[in-house]
């Protein structure tokens, strides 16, 4: 099969598509589709069927059974600019191939990110690594700007001033915030890419990468659209049951009560979406 040649794909391909406040995602490049996908399946599955509606049950069967291969053949590669902290959490999805801008060998841009007064929310009592979902005062919302904008500024007024000190940029940059901008070239098959995206779009995910997450998503949908819808209904909007949960499952089918008690209660319930 030769180079797929995708329509809807090429007339974004270098469009920037704004995230956050400075930020951006666009596609650079891609390599395979839907197509690539069946015609690497038939590989190992013989001849097999070659219609739109047959197309899309084998890929839907592909994703729903773990055969993961066939999406490793399709690849992205994206030219991404987010603040250090999403960058940092985002770093941790070590199956891609990432080529980041260097304050060693670039003086960095002045750009920082500032959160909308709707995402500066406490910390949440029950999870560690998140916040709530109500916004905080206009008063207080007013003071975290304040704050924020003002350290931004001095720091990035100190990092000038150091490299018109003539100090070495890898060492001017040191003090630079966590909500600088940075940028950089991040490249991924869709298998993988499916498996990040699963993540950092579920509700936990905090809200700087869920914003990135579903442009890439809203991209790549372009390209192979019955992988996305595919991964849509049985990758993001799944759950998995452990086996005492799948138990207490057929219990309650059977209209018998729940058995699961305490924490493993409350997760199970949640699963169920019976929960907030």
């Amino acid at each position: 099969m030769a180079h797929c040649i995708v329509d809807a794909a090429e007339a974004i391909l270098d469009r920037e598509y704004p995230v956050l406040d400075h930020g951006f995602v666009r596609l650079v490049d891609y390599l395979g589709s839907d197509e690539r996908i069946v015609q690497s399946a038939r590989v190992s599955y013989g001849a097999g069927t070659k219609s739109y509606r047959q197309d899309k049950g084998l890929i839907a069967y592909l994703l729903r059974n773990d055969h993961t291969s066939p999406f490793e053949q399709v690849n992205f590669t994206f030219h991404i600019k987010m603040p250090i902290f999403v960058a940092r959490q985002w770093i941790r999805h070590r199956t891609a191939r990432v080529n980041e801008i260097s304050g060693r060998y670039s003086v960095m841009e002045g750009e920082h990110y500032l959160p909308h007064r709707e995402q500066i929310n406490l910390q949440s009592e029950d999870n560690k690594q998140g916040r709530t979902n109500e916004a905080v005062s206009d008063e207080v919302a007013d003071q975290v700007l304040k704050i924020l904008e003002a350290d931004q500024r001095r720091t990035y007024e100190s990092y000038e001033a150091l490299l018109e000190m003539g100090i070495a940029r890898e060492l001017s940059r040191i003090n630079l915030p966590l909500s600088l901008y940075t940028e950089w070239y991040w490249q991924m098959d869709l298998h993988n890419l499916f498996h990040f995206l699963r993540l950092r779009l579920d509700e936990h995910a905090q809200y700087e990468i869920r914003v990135y997450a579903q442009v890439i998503l809203d991209i790549i949908r372009l390209v192979c659209p019955m992988a996305v819808e595919a991964f849509e209904q049985y990758k993001l909007g799944s759950q998995t049951f452990s086996k005492s949960e799948l138990e207490a499952l057929r219990a309650v089918l059977r209209g018998e009560e729940n058995p699961l008690t305490g924490r493993a209660r409350t997760l199970f319930e949640e699963k169920l979406g019976e929960r907030p």
